[in-house]
């Protein structure tokens, strides 16, 4: 009995352990298959968020690029905005200079009116002094008092006829100048046809457009790009326009976008081969150009970095005037006159050939045409006198020679004559307005009218406000202020038209 007590105690504590032990096992079991699970999840939320940090990564490196991209962009506007508003003050500066030289004139003006008018309240005095002397005086000094005035008035009268024969003179001298132009013009005479250069491209059909465009525009911005211009494709039917300040890079786009469209393979590695290709082409057209021009006008001994300058003139226009056609023109009436006055033929037709040289090369160097060009002639040795007469064509520098106004009045011939120039029918109004109202700025000026094209402007003052001496300051002072503040081509002829009449009615 009490060995099984015993045993049954053994086996229940043998249980008990045994119990312990499996629970024990499932226990840590259970424990470890807890643990793999919560290592698979940790496992998982690591590789979700290393997925979310590279999404993360990814958008804050996109966000930074379009923050940069605008930046760039923002920085390229106010670099323009800059750039405008310093041309601007630079504008505004010289404007201010020349109201100040304006101002400094009109004091120059007014401080001689004024000496005028004291030498003159002088004078008066001197006289009235004079007169209450003369009552005091002998017959002898009366005597020698009038033979000094009668001597004075006899000068007076000499002055006049001098002032008579000094107009005849003028007179005549205007009638061989004309004669001598017209002669110049006689022998020159030409057809001379207005070529501007277009930017319109003709395209076979308006399937044609897509092509050039590209997808997503691909073709059209690697045109653009690699030629310097902008090609606007518009409701147009079967055209497109070329627009570009330089007229040569627009001739050599036109042409190549010409080439490609007969070709017809129009695609990025293509069109920089084309552009190439004639670009080539045109400066063997310029050098050909200048060459026969230089040819044509008679001028030799040029460097062929002039004749190649003188080229791009070809597609260069004013008012519709063909700039190379204007310089041969130029340098053959300036040959015709200057064998007439006995001048330089060959200092004026040189100094013709090259005077608006500079319109060539203006797009891209700062300063005016007439001062580049002289610049560029003289770096490639020309003639100083010829230099001088390149400068001086429109009086920026003083003209140093004959020849110089011989390629002035040239120059003024070619381009005045009838055709020789178009001008819009909105800037031609503008021109005579402005004519006008500059007429009309001057006190005692009744009416004004500009006549002849805008080559002259009639003013009909009024006589009780200004008297003949008046009349002709007036002209003057008319004339600069027009040469001071308007462009032109040729030259503007003022007019001061001064009259009294006097009107009584019969009864």
């Amino acid at each position: 009995m009490d060995n099984n007590i015993v045993l049954l105690v053994i086996v229940s504590v043998i249980s008990i352990v045994i119990g312990y032990i499996i629970s024990s096992a499932l226990a840590q079991r259970k424990t470890k298959d807890q643990q793999m699970k919560l290592d698979t999840m940790v496992q998982k939320a690591q590789e979700e968020a290393r997925m979310v940090e590279l999404q993360a990564k990814d958008n804050a490196l996109k966000v930074m690029q379009s923050a940069e991209a605008e930046n760039a962009r923002r920085r390229a506007e106010l670099g323009r905005e800059d750039d405008r508003l310093q041309k601007r003050r630079t504008e505004m500066d010289h404007r201010f200079e020349r109201l100040e030289q304006r101002e400094q004139n009109l004091n120059k003006r007014q401080s001689a009116l004024d000496k005028r008018t004291n030498e003159v309240e002088k004078m008066y005095e001197q006289q009235l002094t004079e007169l209450q002397r003369i009552a005091e005086m002998t017959s002898e000094e009366a005597r020698s008092v009038l033979l000094v005035e009668v001597e004075k008035e006899a000068r007076g009268d000499m002055a006049r006829i001098m002032r008579q024969i000094e107009n005849e003179a003028r007179e005549e001298g205007e009638t061989r100048a004309r004669q001598l132009i017209a002669d110049a013009i006689q022998r020159v005479a030409s057809d001379q046809v207005a070529e501007v250069t277009t930017s319109v491209v003709t395209l076979p059909n308006e399937e044609m457009k897509g092509r050039i465009v590209g997808r997503n525009g691909r073709n059209i911005r690697a045109f653009e790009q690699a030629a310097g211009v902008d090609v606007i494709v518009d409701d147009t039917p079967e055209a497109v326009t070329i627009s570009c300040f330089d007229s040569v890079r627009r001739e050599i786009a036109r042409r190549s976008l010409a080439k490609l469209i007969q070709d017809g393979r129009i695609h990025p590695a293509y069109i920089e081969k084309v552009l190439a290709d004639e670009t080539v082409n045109v400066e063997k057209d310029l050098n050909k150009a200048g060459e026969e021009a230089v040819f044509e006008a008679g001028v030799a001994g040029l460097h062929p970095e002039i004749i190649k300058m003188l080229g791009r003139l070809k597609y260069r226009t004013s008012y519709g005037q063909n700039q190379l056609a204007h310089a041969v023109e130029v340098a053959k009436l300036a040959a015709v006159i200057a064998a007439e006055l006995g001048a330089d033929v060959e200092v004026s037709k040189t100094g013709a050939l090259l005077h608006d040289l500079g319109k060539a090369m203006d797009h891209n160097t700062e300063g005016t045409h007439a001062m580049l060009g002289a610049e560029f002639a003289k770096r490639y040795g020309v003639n100083p006198k010829v230099v001088n007469v390149i400068a001086s064509h429109h009086h920026e520098i003083d003209q140093e020679s004959v020849e110089a106004i011989v390629v002035e009045a040239a120059d003024a011939i070619s381009g005045a004559r009838p055709g020789a120039r178009r001008e819009d029918l909105e800037q031609y109004l503008k021109r005579l307005r402005a004519l006008e109202e500059i007429a009309n700025s001057y006190s005692g000026v009744a009416q004004s009218y500009a006549i002849q094209a805008g080559r002259e402007v009639r003013i009909i003052v009024k006589p009780e406000e200004i008297d003949d001496l008046a009349s002709a300051r007036l002209a003057r002072d008319i004339a600069k202020k027009v040469e001071e503040t308007m462009q032109y081509p040729g030259q503007i002829k003022v007019t001061v038209i001064r009259e009294t009449r006097a009107v009584e009615m019969a009864k």
